[in-house]
C-alpha cells in the first residue's frame, strides 16, 4: 500500500530525488498539523495525515474521536485554527469547485418538493463535467427512484440520493460520513456493491463509519482515532494484528461453574467466557493453551481458533486505559506515525 513519506509538516516535493527518479502522486488528500479548538474542547490536535490516489481508506472512532470534525475541515465546511488541508494539491474551495471532490455528509439536506432527477439536474449545472442524472442514478442503484419527489422518501432512500449526488461531479476523491446511516441491510448491501463498482476505476474513497464488518470488508487502509490522535494507521490486517493473541471457541458438554475456573487457570489463556455448552478463551498464547485444554478437556469438541478481528482492535486500542500522553497503548514498533482529533 502506498504510504506518504514527506515528514509530518512538510508538503511533498520533488526536490531531492535521485536523477532521472519519477516523482511521487500528489495526494489525493494532504492534512499537515491541523488543530481545531471548540471553546475548552480541543477537538483536532496537531493531524498529519495523506491518503494516495486510489486508496480505500476508513476513518474509524467512537463517538467524539473527531471524524466528522476532520471530514469538515478537509471539505473546507470548517477552518482549521492551524495547519493546512490540501486535495490534489489545491485547497480544498478549489478543488470542489474543479469537480474533483464528491462529498455524502450525514446532514446533508435535499431540496423539497420535487424530483429526484430535477434535483439531479439542477445541482448538475454547477459542475464542468457532470455526469448525465440518468447515468448517475444508474451507478448509484437508485433508478427506480427518479421520479419520487425528495420530501417522501424514506431514511435510507434520502441516503442512496446523497449518494448519487456525490457522484454527480464524476469526481477523483469521494468523502462519505456515515454513509449507510439509516439503511437496512439490503440497502446496505447495494450501496457497497454501487461503490465498489465506482471505486474499481481507481478513485480515491474516504469513509467514516461505525459499522466496522463494513470497514473490515471495503476498506484497504485503517486510520484510528482516540481523543485527538491517530492511534493506528495501516492495512486493515496490521490494525488487526496490532492486538495481538488468538480467540480459541470450542463446545464443552456439561459445562458448569467449575469447569469455567479451570479454564481461566489454564496456560496462555487470559479471559473465558461461557454460554450454555460453548466456551470462548482469549489467549495471549493460544499454542499452550489449546494443548492445555486438550490435555485438562479431552472430549472438547468443534474447536476453532481465530484471530483477533476488527471490532476487537476497535475495543482494545479505544479503551479508557491510558498512558500520560492520553493516548492508548500499542505495542512497540506498531504505533501510529500521525495524529488526529477528539469531539465533534
Amino acid at each position: 500500500m502506498t504510504r506518504h513519506s514527506s515528514p509530518p509538516g512538510e508538503l511533498p516535493t520533488a526536490a531531492g530525488l535521485a536523477p532521472g527518479a519519477a516523482p511521487a502522486p500528489t495526494p489525493s488528500v494532504h492534512l499537515v498539523g491541523l488543530r481545531k479548538r471548540y471553546g475548552d474542547v480541543q477537538a483536532v490536535d496537531g493531524v498529519d495525515l495523506a491518503i494516495a490516489p486510489g486508496e480505500i481508506v476508513a476513518l474509524l472512532g467512537p463517538n467524539g474521536a473527531g471524524k466528522s470534525t476532520t471530514i469538515d475541515m478537509l471539505l473546507g465546511l470548517t477552518r482549521p485554527d492551524e495547519g493546512e488541508v490540501q486535495l490534489f494539491g489545491r485547497t480544498p474551495r478549489q478543488a470542489c469547485v474543479a469537480g474533483l471532490v464528491g462529498a455524502m455528509l450525514q446532514n446533508g439536506g435535499l431540496r423539497p418538493e420535487i424530483t429526484v432527477r430535477q434535483m439531479l439536474t439542477s445541482v448538475a449545472a454547477l459542475y464542468p463535467r457532470a455526469l448525465a442524472p440518468d447515468e448517475v442514478l444508474a451507478r448509484a442503484g437508485v433508478s427506480e427512484l427518479a421520479d419520487a419527489r425528495t420530501n417522501r422518501l424514506s431514511g435510507g432512500q434520502r441516503q442512496r440520493v446523497r449518494f448519487a449526488l456525490a457522484l454527480l461531479p464524476d469526481p477523483d476523491l469521494i468523502v462519505l460520513d456515515e454513509p449507510t446511516a439509516a439503511m437496512d441491510v439490503e440497502s446496505r448491501r447495494a450501496f457497497w456493491t454501487a461503490m465498489r463498482a465506482w471505486a474499481a476505476a481507481g478513485r480515491t474513497v474516504l469513509f467514516a463509519t461505525h459499522y466496522l464488518e463494513e470497514a473490515d470488508d471495503f476498506a484497504d487502509r485503517i486510520v484510528l482515532l482516540r481523543r485527538g490522535r491517530v492511534i493506528a494507521d495501516g492495512p486493515t490486517t496490521e490494525v488487526k494484528a496490532l492486538v495481538g493473541g488468538r480467540t480459541i471457541r470450542a463446545t464443552l458438554r456439561g459445562l458448569d461453574a467449575g469447569a469455567l475456573a479451570a479454564l481461566g487457570r489454564l496456560p496462555g489463556v487470559a479471559h473465558v467466557e461461557g454460554r450454555g455448552e460453548s466456551i470462548s478463551l482469549s489467549c495471549p498464547d493460544s499454542d499452550a493453551a489449546l494443548r492445555a485444554l486438550l490435555a485438562a478437556f479431552p472430549g472438547v469438541e468443534d474447536i476453532e481458533v481465530v484471530g483477533a478481528g476488527l471490532e476487537d482492535a476497535f475495543v482494545a486500542l479505544t479503551a479508557d486505559s491510558t498512558d500520560d500522553t492520553g493516548t492508548a497503548p500499542i505495542p512497540a514498533g506498531r504505533t501510529a506515525t500521525s495524529q488526529t482529533e477528539t469531539t465533534r
